[in-house]
């Protein structure tokens, strides 16, 4: 079952920027922002050192960011251009900080990848990707960012930039189609002084597309998942309604319509319990009676008193086939080891359950993309995992949904985010 195509450009984009460390990302939303006049004056004056603009202080707002001259955790800002509303988030590219990375992707409509010229041997041909490069495209696509574009910046930096443009765009080119990649585009750039980020430089570097403001213009928010069965993780549980004219002193579950849609006279099941039970009202955010479909808010009544608390879900009759046997891939985010033999607690919606790593069957080895026998995966490697859970759980690949296909592994003893999880 296929997605409608949003078209919606009202909605804003959410994209990131990710890389290697020091490819750039910070003054490149800096640059976005200054250029698009999204930054005042005196912000300006805040982040200028010795007379020269330090863009990337834009973004980076930790004090550690700024002492280290580094990004640790996502920073999002928001602007607007006259055709376009945006919400960057700036990913760290250190591999230590990977899990945050993973965490803005998750959400993201489109991701910018920055590729550092100055970091490649760009006078060859054939030339190696740095590895972090890789893993970041490789983590974008697994989690399903629509949208991928490749931004080599630093070009103003080497002695030949059109030569330097043409091998790095190959070696992204050969590297995206083994991988299974469509990259969007592949667009040079200088994040510091400005070239084809807001204004097209055309014939630079022999490119003569649009820049890169103008292709975030273009591309459409993520669809919702409006045509799969209906499903609807219980957030919150309204007990005492203030308005008892609207609810009729039932009980009103809110959350957020995961996949589908709901309607009042429709059917739903509980899980885990397997109760039935017959929707009686609809609420949106603003608890006007009315349909609600995927991404958006509802209240949802039933006809009837139904055992339902948070982390339950509200399911089609019949949609979802639960399991408490799952074959994922994971993107490795703690720093101990993944071993067989051992239980995290797993989040999906806002269910927790216990889970317990059944096999590991291989790794993907970010260079090679060649999958590889293995009996562990190390902190930030990606690999094919079989779980058993406590309970069951309504999933379904996350190729074909990003709400119900994703979860979450929590270490049992520290409650640290240990793996991003997508069912296979």
């Amino acid at each position: 079952m296929t997605t409608a195509i949003a078209t919606d450009h009202d909605a804003a984009l959410r994209f990131i920027t990710c890389g290697s460390v020091d490819d750039g990302k910070s003054t490149l939303i800096g640059r976005l922002l200054v250029d698009s006049r999204a930054v005042l004056q005196d912000q300006l004056a805040s982040v200028s050192r010795a007379g020269e603009t330090d863009l990337a202080l834009l973004t980076d707002g930790l004090s550690a960011e700024r002492e280290q001259g580094i990004t640790i955790d996502v920073a999002y800002r928001y602007f607007a251009t006259p055709t376009r509303k945006f919400i960057i988030g700036d990913a760290p590219g250190h591999e230590q900080y990977t899990r945050n990375m993973v965490t803005a992707a998750s959400s993201a409509d489109a991701a910018v990848v920055l590729v550092d010229a100055t970091k490649l041997k760009w006078q060859a041909r054939r030339l190696d990707l740095l590895p972090q490069t890789r893993r970041h495209t490789l983590l974008c696509n697994l989690l399903r960012v629509p949208a991928i574009i490749f931004a080599v910046n630093k070009l103003d930096a080497v002695d030949d930039p059109t030569l330097a443009f043409d091998n790095i765009r190959a070696a992204l080119e050969t590297f995206t189609e083994a991988a299974g990649v469509k990259a969007r585009a592949i667009v040079p750039i200088s994040a510091l002084k400005g070239h084809n980020v807001v204004d097209s430089q055309p014939g630079w570097c022999g490119y003569h597309g649009l820049s890169l403001l103008a292709l975030l213009e273009q591309l459409d928010v993520t669809p919702a998942e409006t045509t799969e069965a209906f499903a609807f993780p219980v957030q919150w549980v309204e007990k005492f309604s203030a308005s008892a004219d609207t609810t009729r002193g039932r009980r009103v579950f809110w959350g957020r319509v995961a996949t589908g849609h709901v309607q009042q006279g429709q059917q739903v099941t509980v899980l885990p319990s397997g109760q039935t039970a017959t929707v009686a009202q609809v609420l949106d955010h603003a608890r006007e009676p009315q349909a609600v479909h995927a991404r958006h808010s509802a209240g949802i009544i039933l006809d009837r008193e139904v055992d339902v608390s948070r982390g339950d879900w509200l399911l089609a009759p019949g949609g979802f086939a639960p399991s408490r046997h799952l074959s994922v891939t994971i993107a490795w985010l703690d720093d101990e080891p993944l071993v067989a033999g051992r239980t995290y607690f797993a989040l999906h919606g806002h269910r927790w359950v216990k889970a317990r790593v059944t096999r590991i069957v291989h790794k993907l080895d970010v260079t090679t993309l060649a999958e590889q026998d293995a009996d562990h995966l190390e902190p930030n490697s990606i690999g094919h995992v079989e779980l058993a859970l406590q309970e069951p759980l309504a999933t379904l690949p996350y190729a074909r949904s990003r709400a119900l296909g994703a979860l979450v592994l929590v270490d049992t003893a520290t409650h640290k985010t240990a793996g991003a999880v997508m069912v296979r």
